[in-house]
């Protein structure tokens, strides 16, 4: 993850687009690609869009949207300093306490 983080920090950097490059801009950009990955679906059914990587086509397409999103939240991350393997992990241990699974003591109620 670091070595992508490295990998898009250079990109921009030879091309002069750390300026554009805040935290609003990359939280803006990062919201445009996931609308995008979202209109490929909007219109399908739920079994469609099971099926949707058995297409090459609209397969290549997912996987595109899924490279901007990641890309642009890892820019995001970088920009902040945000560890974000660190911060889902915080995230999945709060949800584990907050929401339990059946069967493990817990009352829902």
């Amino acid at each position: 993850m670091a070595a992508l983080q490295r990998r898009l920090a250079e990109f921009a950097v030879a091309r002069d687009w750390g300026q554009y490059h805040t935290p609003k801009n990359l939280a803006a950009a990062l919201s445009v690609e996931a609308g995008e990955l979202v209109e490929i679906f909007q219109w399908l059914t739920p079994e469609e869009s099971a099926r949707v990587m058995a297409d090459r086509e609209s397969a290549a397409r997912v996987e595109d949207e899924v490279a901007d999103v990641l890309a642009y939240l890892l820019q995001f991350c970088d920009v902040l300093g945000v560890d974000a393997l660190a911060a889902l992990a915080a995230k999945i241990d709060r949800n584990e306490k907050r929401f339990p699974a059946p069967g493990n003591g817990h009352s829902m109620e």
